[in-house]
């Protein structure tokens, strides 16, 4: 279940960008070979607001300008409680799985290098994850934002049940 949460960019938004992968591409052609570059980048305001894209030109800066690009048209919100996700999350994109879990303070982030980029992005300071299956990093960011983004917090569970926040507590 996707839930919708796009963001509408605006000039007060600060994103940082963070490369997460790059792939030289090679064409064979008659008269010889043609390398062309594809990167994979995540931006994010490191306060729950998160984006991906995927730049593919003829040089790296111009693939990752591209990419950076594509990922401000294409922001999600995720829910960020004290440094740490809300709560348990899992997900698959592909052949990449992943499971997400809240960790306590000063644990820091536990990921693997696609999964840690798009984490850290979002503003994600202490968090156990893992991914199992694929080590694509294309399906491990599309894995691992759209575990973020089914995440909700209490208390945007209380405002759909139409309930105080205590009760969404106990229960």
């Amino acid at each position: 279940m996707a839930i919708n949460n796009r963001v509408k960019v605006t000039s007060d938004i600060e994103l940082k960008d963070r490369l997460v992968a790059i792939n030289r591409v090679t064409k064979v052609t008659k008269g010889g070979r043609t390398f062309s570059f594809a990167a994979i980048v995540v931006v994010g305001n490191e306060d729950g607001i998160i984006g991906w894209g995927l730049g593919k030109a003829g040089e790296v800066t111009t693939a990752i300008a591209k990419g950076v690009e594509a990922a401000k048209k294409n922001l999600t919100r995720v829910p960020v409680w004290k440094g740490t996700v809300p709560h348990e999350q899992s997900a698959k994109f592909g052949g990449a799985k992943v499971f997400i879990k809240p960790a306590s303070t000063g644990t820091g982030v536990v990921a693997g290098g696609a999964m840690r980029a798009v984490l850290e992005s979002a503003g994600v300071t202490d968090v156990l994850a893992k991914s199992k299956g694929s080590s694509n990093p294309h399906n491990l960011v599309k894995a691992t934002i759209l575990a973020l983004s089914e995440m909700r917090d209490a208390r945007t569970i209380a405002q759909n049940r139409g309930i105080s926040l205590e009760k969404v507590f106990r229960g």
